[in-house]
């Protein structure tokens, strides 16, 4: 199993800046992109995504099959990065509105993390709920299914560090150990 960390914070934190250093060092380099472009602003911030990477990096498009991207991406000796888990959470729910609970983590998602052969994978996600509860149904269930998610992903990590205002804080590190419920 790949050694799994897991970036999270608020949006803006510093998240992608610090999974992007996380992986200096490793060759190759792989990022999984799961957002959509479905405006024009969104394909500003893809492309301003692009440029903060710089070259080096081979990206695959993954915004529903992150499963199938992971296991694609996992050579020996690389370093993959998945930015992020709650915009392909978001797409999953925009594809399938009946997600159900279990859906946020299936089981191919779980066993893509635990048998990826990259030396390091990376994933990083959004901190949803520390905040107000939302007032409609549909943000309530994204916000819990981001929460679940997150849950899951932080048992199987080895590391989980949190980006607040660019600042670093880990909050598990057991490198080495699996750690899954």
């Amino acid at each position: 199993m790949a050694e799994v960390i897991l970036v999270t914070g608020g949006a803006r934190s510093g998240k992608s800046a610090l999974a992007l250093q996380l992986t200096d060092g490793y060759a190759p380099r792989v990022f999984i992109a799961t957002a959509e472009a479905f405006d024009d602003e969104m394909r500003e911030r893809i492309a301003r995504h692009r440029a903060e990477r710089g070259p080096g990096w081979d990206t695959i498009e993954a915004p529903l099959d992150l499963a199938g991207a992971i296991r694609r991406a996992g050579a020996p000796g690389a370093a993959v990065l998945v930015d992020c888990l709650t915009v392909w959470l978001g797409n999953r729910l925009h594809h399938e509105p009946a997600l159900a609970e279990d859906g946020a983590f299936p089981a191919e998602l779980d066993a893509a993390i635990r048998e990826s052969q990259a030396a390091r994978l990376v994933l990083v996600t959004n901190e949803v709920g520390m905040g107000i509860v939302p007032e409609n149904e549909l943000a309530r269930r994204f916000r819990d299914l981001a929460g679940r998610l997150n849950q899951r992903v932080a048992a199987l990590a080895n590391r989980v560090i949190l980006s607040v205002c660019g600042q670093a804080l880990t909050i598990k590190d057991a490198p080495g150990k699996e750690n899954a419920r």
